[in-house]
C-alpha cells in the first residue's frame, strides 16, 4: 500500500469512527479497534480492549449519549505521523452534541491522541485519549 493509500485508509477509519458513534452502535463502534486496544476517555476512564470499548460505548448510546452526534471538525484534514510503516499518531479534534440541547454545555470541544496500527492490511485504533480542549495559559509578565 503506497503512502496516499494508508492516508485514505485512516481517513476511511475515523470516518467509520464517526458514523458508528452517530448510529449509537457499540459494535461498529469498537470495531475499529485492536482487540487489546487503550481508550482513555476525557473523565480518565481506562478502557482496555475491543470489547469493553464496543460494551461501554453500548451502555451510554442506549442512555446518556442516546441521540448524540459526534462531530469531527474535519476528517479530511487528519496529519497523521508515521512513526512506522505500519504504525502512526493522529490527532483528532472534535465535539459531541447532545441529543437534549438544553443539556449540551456547549463546551464539549475534545482533542484525541490515537496510535493507529496497520493489521493484516487494515488500519485500526490501538490507542485512544480524549481530553477537553482547553485555551494555553497566558504567562506572567
Amino acid at each position: 500500500m503506497s503512502n496516499q493509500e494508508d492516508l485514505k485508509a485512516i481517513g476511511t477509519l475515523f470516518a467509520r469512527l464517526n458514523d458508528a458513534w452517530n448510529k449509537g452502535d457499540g459494535e461498529a463502534y469498537g470495531n475499529c479497534f485492536t482487540e487489546d486496544a487503550d481508550y482513555v476517555t476525557f473523565l480518565g476512564q481506562h478502557l482496555k480492549g475491543r470489547k469493553q470499548i464496543a460494551d461501554v460505548h453500548q451502555m451510554l448510546f442506549n442512555g446518556p449519549l442516546k441521540g448524540s452526534v459526534l462531530e469531527y471538525s474535519s476528517l479530511s484534514d487528519l496529519q497523521p505521523r508515521f512513526i512506522a510503516p505500519d504504525a502512526a499518531i493522529v490527532h483528532a479534534i472534535g465535539e459531541v452534541r447532545l441529543a437534549e440541547q438544553a443539556y449540551d454545555p456547549n463546551d464539549r470541544g475534545s482533542i484525541n491522541t490515537n496510535v493507529v496500527v496497520k493489521q493484516k492490511g487494515e488500519w485500526k485504533v490501538t490507542a485512544f485519549h480524549n481530553c477537553r480542549i482547553q485555551p494555553m495559559p497566558q504567562g506572567k509578565r
